[in-house]
């Protein structure tokens, strides 16, 4: 049984005021983040650990993100209540948990199966309802493209081809980008067919995107 007390929530509160302190401006975002328990997605071992502001190991050789980072990509992303949203790693299934406090339409995929398993039953604890698929996500989930938004929780060596295209026009991909030891934020913006822009932002450093289009 999961069971969030007025501790927890008042340690998520102070999470967010550190975050908030830290840059992060959108109120969607930080009401977000106070909704979602992070507690939830922790070994009740390391409770006091869930509501500091850094990343956590979670096994197979992935980390739950800083709440800071996951803040920062989904400030970049600025999520509408409409738009139809795709996670490349779903890991924890942690800020998935945040994406659907803006929007329901969310589609996660994650590469690693016992990962993907402990999310799926996360999400049904939670009682939360992505679209959730085991599989390369660095391919994209193409059968149910177009997405508004793409937001890669990895580090990839490029930006994928295959997510550009499957982009809405209008829509946006959120990744980091670089070599296996700091990579670069950037925001994708699809104007037409064959036509993008791309910012540029902070460096982070992020687990390696794996499968076809990241690191082998």
């Amino acid at each position: 049984m999961l069971i969030d007390s007025y501790k927890h929530k008042g340690m998520r509160k102070s999470l967010v005021r550190i975050v908030h302190e830290k840059g992060i401006r959108s109120m969607k975002v930080l009401k977000a983040l106070e909704q979602v328990p992070r507690h939830f997605f922790f070994e009740k071992a390391f409770v006091e650990q869930a509501y500091q502001d850094k990343a956590f190991p979670i096994g197979e050789g992935q980390t739950i993100s800083q709440p800071y980072t996951v803040a920062y990509q989904t400030e970049l992303l600025d999520v509408k209540p409409t738009d139809k949203v795709l996670e490349i790693g779903t890991g924890s299934g942690y800020q998935c948990s945040i994406l659907l406090q803006l929007t329901p339409n969310v589609y996660t995929i994650e590469y690693n199966k016992p990962l993907y398993l402990k999310a799926q039953r996360q999400f049904q604890l939670m009682d939360l309802h992505p679209q959730a698929f085991l599989g390369d996500g660095s391919e994209g989930l193409p059968d149910h493209a177009p997405f508004d938004k793409i937001l890669v929780t990895a580090g990839a060596p490029i930006i994928p081809k295959t997510l550009l295209k499957q982009l809405t026009i209008g829509g946006m991909l959120v990744i980091p980008v670089g070599d296996t030891a700091v990579q670069k934020m950037l925001r994708v913006t699809r104007l037409g067919q064959e036509e993008f822009t791309k910012e540029e932002f902070d460096n982070f450093k992020f687990v390696p995107l794996l499968g076809s289009q990241g690191w082998k």
